[in-house]
């Protein structure tokens, strides 16, 4: 994924989680967890932010971090095969 991309779903779940901290309807403090999950790499502060994360909840971060590569590698899958038949 580009860096732009990663940028916008980033800030995008991150006003989500704003959003949800005022509104019953959403889960502010999740959406808030998943924007600064995807922008950890690109930004300093975010980065900060996943550590106090991961100082506090040390298992469901290896959890999510294992999750997030399954998806990873699955996305990768999905393109060979895209890849393969449009070739």
């Amino acid at each position: 994924m580009s860096s732009w991309a990663r940028k916008f779903i980033g800030f995008s779940l991150l006003a989500l989680g704003v959003l949800g901290l005022v509104l019953p309807i959403l889960q502010g403090v999740l959406f808030l967890a998943l924007g600064l999950f995807v922008l950890r790499d690109q930004y300093p502060w975010a980065r900060r932010w996943m550590g106090k994360l991961e100082d506090r909840f040390p298992r469901l971060m290896v959890r999510v971090e294992t999750m997030e590569a399954r998806l990873i590698g699955w996305s990768r899958r999905q393109g060979e095969k895209v890849r393969r038949l449009l070739s």
